[in-house]
């Protein structure tokens, strides 16, 4: 800022646009800090009971007084902005909003790669996905309204949901009365590299924290086996594939 700003009332328009901007990140920072430490305190499964309930009643808010100061109205927990979109832009929307999310998770790794090196940076990763995979099962549980076990069924249908699901493109392969073999056959990340004649980005490591926390949250039942995953080596026609089987009940405590 070129001049000496003491309060808010000396910010320009522009830059007071600025502000509001980052009053969103802080209580987007806010809200998911209060998720990690309801989760440390008080456990993982209380943590996703609470997130449930504040995201259902914060959304209200939220979106109630958004509409008022802005002139749209809610329909159904909905902004009217959203739900009256033509389908082509809605579904160009939320493809918009998943590539950011994956941009986001570039930026975050590129960052700590620059300033910790590569070590720290896939450490910090790999942690990230043990956390937020069972978080994103959860929520896709939730808005799917699946029940406790809902079975490798309601497995495949949560796999569709994933935000990964919105940028890449996944297939479902070998399938048997109690086990599949889900596929990544394109992958964004891996493509962008292939592009620039890179190596593949040796994700097995994340892999390993991600989908297996997803499928057991999804159902306690499904164990999940790592058929090939970079740096693994792995056919043209898919980067990584991984088996899922579900277990008898009995062998569950």
């Amino acid at each position: 800022m070129p001049k000496t700003v003491m309060t808010q009332q000396d910010l320009s328009h522009q830059e007071n646009a600025r502000l509001v901007i980052d009053f969103l990140h802080r209580a987007m920072m806010h809200h998911a800090l209060w998720f990690s430490e309801v989760s440390h305190q008080l456990g993982r499964e209380q943590a996703y009971e609470v997130l449930a309930e504040v995201t259902e009643r914060s959304s209200q808010i939220l979106f109630q007084r958004l509409g008022k100061t802005l002139g749209f109205a809610v329909n159904d927990g909905v902004p009217t902005p959203f739900s009256d979109l033509p389908e082509a832009e809605l579904n160009a929307l939320k493809e918009s909003v998943a590539v950011n999310w994956l941009a986001n998770d570039g930026v975050w790794f590129q960052a700590l790669e620059k300033n910790r090196g590569m070590h720290d940076a896939k450490r910090c990763n790999d942690s990230c996905w043990s956390n937020f995979s069972p978080l994103e099962a959860q929520m896709i549980k939730k808005f799917l309204d699946l029940p406790e076990h809902p079975g490798l069924a309601g497995l495949k249908q949560a796999l569709g949901f994933r935000l990964y699901a919105t940028v890449n493109k996944q297939e479902v392969v070998e399938e048997t009365s109690n086990s599949f073999v889900f596929r990544m056959s394109e992958c964004r990340v891996q493509a962008a590299r292939k592009r620039k004649n890179m190596a593949d980005y040796p994700c097995k490591s994340g892999g390993m924290a991600e989908y297996p926390t997803f499928a057991e949250t999804i159902d306690a039942r499904i164990k999940t086996e790592c058929i090939a995953c970079p740096p693994d080596e792995h056919p043209d026609n898919w980067y990584c594939a991984w088996k899922f089987t579900l277990e008898e009940a009995s062998s569950v405590s």
